[in-house]
């Protein structure tokens, strides 16, 4: 997913109605607060996911749930996320979050806890495990994947398509982590693409963008609303206000509704035809994350997700779908692949 060697266009046609894939990160609490990396302290807030699945179901949204392990091995969260699978209610993908998912073996560090930069046969193992307890305990081998924060590597695509894994949802476009240890996704688009080679796979990144007069200005707008030193001095801010420019996300995460909507119709005009839209499970229980400390907190978390689908299914006429039903319309809108002389060789050998 980040080298650009590999990556193919999907053209979707402009009458294509508009898609929300809804991924849920669906982890252990945490302290958000801790200046060492974070530790699993429970997951007693899975359960509270009911809480926004009401509401999916009214707007028949099958969201996917990616499943770190402590959720995925303690029976208290695991039943539940199975039972919702079972009764059809959503998807079921992996998220790697390596300090709590063995092999415990690397040391705790900040650098570690992005998958992408632990040594290769570490990412691999780590993947396998979390891999089989989904399997295991959910009954359903994942195919979707989201790198704990984000954490993408170089090895990642290569692991992935070994797996059997067919699409990741972990690329932030236009973000650049690597002053954090992290990935930098400042070259990768906004749009699905594939990536990798025999097999590909289906990147859906995050939908992130820019809205104002000086959203079409590329590094500037970034610098203008990321940089740290502009931030202290409360820039962002300002220029938003103004209607200059500003960086949104689409989630219900310290997001307004209003935001997320100046966000799509921008995305709209460009011809975004899918939409990421994420947030994290422990979200819906008040006291696990920033966003949402209170029970008027979570009161308004759980209107701006409404709000967020009645606006999309109501006024931008799109429609849910999952991560497997995008893949299928792009395999449909993409040129078909030249396959490689040793790829002919094995479908012969397979007749």
């Amino acid at each position: 997913m980040l080298d650009p060697n590999t990556w193919r266009t999907i053209h979707w046609p402009v009458e294509q109605t508009p898609m929300l894939v809804v991924v849920v990160d669906t982890e252990a609490e945490f302290d958000w607060e801790a200046a060492r990396p974070r530790r699993a302290r429970g997951v007693t807030s899975v359960k509270y996911q009911d809480r926004a699945q009401r509401i999916f179901e009214r707007y028949d949204v099958r969201p996917t749930f990616v499943l770190d392990f402590p959720v995925s091995s303690t029976p208290e969260a695991f039943e539940f996320i199975r039972d919702l699978h079972r009764s059809g209610a959503c998807e079921i993908g992996a998220h790697l979050q390596p300090w709590d998912n063995p092999p415990l073996v690397e040391q705790i560090t900040d650098e570690n806890s992005y998958p992408g930069n632990l040594p290769f046969e570490l990412e691999r193992e780590k993947l396998i495990h979390l891999t089989d307890s989904i399997q295991t305990n959910i009954g359903v081998r994942p195919r979707i994947y989201k790198a704990g924060r984000y954490g993408v590597g170089r090895a990642t695509a290569g692991i992935l398509a070994e797996l059997g894994y067919e699409i990741d949802v972990s690329v932030v476009p236009g973000t650049d982590l690597s002053c954090k240890f992290g990935p930098d996704f400042t070259h990768c688009r906004a749009s699905p693409y594939w990536f990798g080679k025999n097999p590909e796979l289906l990147e859906i990144p995050l939908s992130i963008g820019y809205t104002g007069l000086l959203a079409g200005t590329g590094n500037v707008a970034y610098t203008l609303t990321m940089n740290e030193r502009l931030k202290a001095l409360h820039v962002p801010g300002i220029l938003a206000r103004l209607g200059l420019v500003e960086r949104i996300t689409l989630t219900p995460e310290g997001i307004s509704f209003e935001e997320q909507r100046r966000l799509t119709r921008a995305l709209l005009r460009k011809g975004h035809r899918v939409f990421s839209f994420a947030y994290h499970s422990p979200s819906l229980a008040p006291g696990n994350t920033p966003y949402v400390r209170t029970e008027a907190d979570l009161r308004g978390f759980l209107n701006r997700i409404e709000q967020y689908l009645d606006f999309f299914f109501e006024e931008v006429a799109g429609r849910a779908a999952t991560p497997f039903e995008v893949k299928a319309l792009a395999e449909h809108y993409s040129e078909p692949v030249v396959s490689s002389p040793e790829r002919v060789r094995r479908a012969g050998r397979a007749r």
